[in-house]
């Protein structure tokens, strides 16, 4: 068996592999696929295992950032992981997903995140559910009720805006201290700008994007941001002129997304959760990234297991002041230490309690600093 790095000339050795793992793609869907995954193919970010000159397996790893509390943090964003039918059951997987980890590592990402098709084998190697993308199901209705600020005139975008769209989402991500989206940048927002079956408004402070859904009869929007109310009202009242048309609009949403208190009527909401996993991959490094929340002082005593990544484990000591953190080698105060592996570790870095951890068996000890320091409720709005 071994793991070798794809090239453009190879991806189409793993293409019936990749339909296998998630259903048959068509010429143009496939295209579109290679256009949007293009960085991959770069220094080695798209991998294949091969048996007997094939390949059995994949993955790809995107170079992407994400935020946390307003600041980005470099991440391996880890996609089209699939295992032909044939292999499965005999550890193939898990040695693909070892080769990534060590490769994000060697590219210098901190953090990494996938959405599981299965949780047990990510769990073995380090990566825990910290977040999730949340789908809501909107009255067409209510959200033709929203009325626009007429001072805000949102306009079409196309790829010549990428530039302008990249910052302004990354605007607005960092001035809300938002956790959890990702970064895309302006390569790969250029070819998504492309997409003539997307509709794409800018605004000076706010973005949107949508597409027709469920054989056009609904509307999907992938995101709203916004960084103004008048900007937030803009964008709505765009998609809620929709509702003689559909009777539901789905969207990506932050959990407590304005847009819940925008509509006149709010009883009952039905929203979707698909949860993705985290892996720490520098565990210094991924500390000193991260945006903590303002206001908060924390120290506390680590110490850290990580078999796929003995450079994390060991004794450290945390320091959180003024939105900033350093993860430091020793226990200088020589306070009893809080025990993590991997996965305690990813959940922590997500916002989830110490209580919760201790109860999964995720973390050993008591350090209520560490709940105000790591708070977060940390959302998606696209998958990879």
């Amino acid at each position: 068996m071994e793991i070798r790095s794809l090239d453009a000339a190879g991806l189409d050795a793993v293409r019936d592999l990749r339909s296998q793992g998630f259903g048959p793609l068509s010429d143009g869907q496939w295209a579109q696929g290679i256009r949007l995954a293009g960085h991959t193919l770069r220094g080695g970010r798209q991998l294949a295992c091969y048996e007997g000159g094939r390949p059995v397996a994949m993955a790809r790893i995107h170079d992407l950032a994400q935020w946390w509390h307003g600041r980005p943090v470099s991440m391996g964003g880890v996609g089209a992981v699939a295992v032909a039918p044939e292999a499965r059951g005999r550890g193939v997987g898990r040695r693909l997903m070892t080769e990534v980890l060590e490769r994000c590592a060697a590219f210098g990402h901190p953090l990494s995140v996938l959405y599981p098709a299965t949780t047990p084998l990510y769990r073995s190697l380090g990566w825990e559910h910290a977040g999730s993308l949340h789908r809501a199901a909107l009255p067409a209705e209510a959200l033709r009720e929203v009325r626009a600020d007429t001072s805000v005139s949102p306009r079409r975008a196309g790829p010549d805006d990428a530039a302008e769209v990249a910052e302004t989402v990354r605007r607005v991500h960092r001035d809300a201290g938002h956790c959890g989206p990702i970064d895309w940048g302006e390569t790969a927002w250029r070819i998504y700008l492309a997409d003539r079956d997307v509709y794409h408004y800018l605004a000076e402070d706010g973005f949107l994007d949508y597409h027709w859904g469920d054989g056009n009869t609904s509307l999907e929007v992938e995101r709203v941001v916004a960084g103004s109310e008048a900007t937030l009202r803009a964008l709505w009242a765009l998609v809620g002129s929709g509702s003689s048309i559909v009777p539901t609009v789905y969207a990506n949403v932050a959990p407590h997304d304005p847009v819940f208190w925008l509509t006149r009527e709010r009883t009952f909401e039905e929203v979707r959760r698909t949860r993705w996993m985290l892996r720490v991959i520098d565990a210094p490094a991924a500390v000193e990234a991260r945006g903590f929340p303002p206001g908060v002082s924390a120290e506390a005593a680590l110490e850290i297991d990580d078999p796929q990544l003995p450079a994390n484990s060991g004794s450290w000591w945390l320091s959180v002041r003024d939105g900033a953190g350093r993860l430091e080698r020793g226990n200088a105060a020589g306070r009893p230490a809080v025990r993590v592996g991997a996965r305690g570790l990813a959940a922590l870095y997500g916002g989830v309690p110490t209580s919760t951890l201790r109860s999964a068996g995720l973390l050993e000890g008591d350090a209520p600093a560490l709940d105000a320091a790591f708070a977060a409720t940390p959302f998606a709005l696209d998958h990879f």
